[in-house]
């Protein structure tokens, strides 16, 4: 209240006694914004940002940021914070009538929050909002998360390569060669194993990955079948037991390792969202971090951590992370910043 000035506050007064749906509605005053709508304190934080969200989309207005409701002075549980705040998101985004609410913010002005609201919009990553994609499309957008590209993505295909093992039988008789032939195939089928490996991932499997596939299958004489047509796509692979269960671990790593990767990119997009690293450019000017060393930059300083080993300019500086200077550890020093955003604004 302080920041956005006596207008507001008067305004305030001449308000309160006129408020009806738990909030009222101000001018931005010194803060950055159009409005300011102030919520009556209520320990239902969902029904909360639903009543602002709709209020929101019925004055037409294109955005709004909300600060973590109830963790200050109500001292609410952040994590539970963040689930009503999703949820009441998640819910919002999945009405058809939505037109004018395009960009929903949440700004967390306590650094430790940020894995609360992380985990929480993690989980609802594959939520499915009125059965719809565009549900799901909206969510992301009014997240923060990035929209995946709606052309067609070029199929790889997996070509299959299986040496091929040719008995000829000679014997006295009919029966014998018929019972030794009986006898090999029952050998063959105790010894044959078929495992499927189901993921949503395999449908982004690039040349890498492929690559990856062809030489486990030509090293280990088995049999992969990529089946990118069935849903979620699937990988079967077939052969002799002990074969089949080393490939399907290593096809169980490279997914977990696509996840991981995917993971770790959505959270370095979202620490961006809220805070900036920066070095040194040229004419005294400042260039941010790429999105992953700002991650690691702002996980080693809630770590408290005293140091940390970054590239700047294809050069390894060693970070102070309480004086914010980086060595090259040949003499040359040079200052970084930590510039938090949002800050100042509603």
């Amino acid at each position: 209240m302080d920041a956005a000035g006596d207008e507001v506050e008067g305004e305030c007064a001449e308000l309160a006694e006129q408020s009806e749906n738990g909030f009222i509605t101000t001018q931005g005053g010194n803060l950055l914004c159009s409005k300011i709508i102030h919520l009556i304190h209520n320990l239902d934080v969902k029904s909360q940002v639903s009543k602002v969200l709709n209020e929101c989309e019925l004055r037409m207005y294109k955005s709004v940021a909300f600060p973590a409701i109830g963790t200050g002075k109500a001292r609410q549980n952040p994590a539970k914070v963040a689930d009503d705040m999703m949820d009441a998101i998640v819910e919002f985004a999945s009405k058809r009538s939505v037109q004018h609410l395009k960009k929903i913010r949440i700004v967390i002005f306590q650094t430790k929050m940020l894995r609360d609201f992380y985990e929480s919009m993690k989980k609802r990553k594959d939520t499915d909002l009125s059965t719809t994609d565009a549900g799901m499309s909206q969510f992301k957008s009014f997240a923060g998360a990035k929209n995946q590209p709606t052309g067609k993505k070029k199929t790889l295909t997996l070509e299959k390569k299986v040496d091929v093992a040719t008995f000829q039988i000679c014997g006295e008789s009919k029966k014998n060669v018929d019972k030794t032939e009986s006898w090999i195939k029952n050998l063959i089928l105790k010894e044959q194993f078929e495992n499927s490996i189901s993921e949503e991932l395999i449908e982004n499997f690039d040349k890498t990955q492929i690559d990856t596939l062809a030489d486990l299958q030509r090293r280990k004489h088995v049999s992969i079948q990529l089946e990118n047509k069935l849903s979620p796509p699937c990988i079967k692979i077939s052969g002799i037991s002990r074969d089949v269960c080393f490939v399907s671990v290593e096809v169980q790593k490279m997914i977990q390792k696509m996840k991981d990767t995917e993971e770790e990119q959505s959270k370095a997009e979202l620490v961006y969202n809220l805070v900036e690293w920066r070095y040194p450019g040229s004419n005294n000017s400042f260039v941010a971090f790429d999105k992953l060393t700002n991650m690691q930059l702002e996980d080693a300083k809630i770590a408290r951590k005293p140091h940390l080993t970054v590239k700047i300019n294809k050069r390894s500086y060693t970070v102070d992370l309480n004086t914010l200077q980086a060595n090259d550890g040949q003499g040359k020093t040079i200052n970084i910043k930590r510039v938090p955003k949002n800050e100042g604004k509603p």
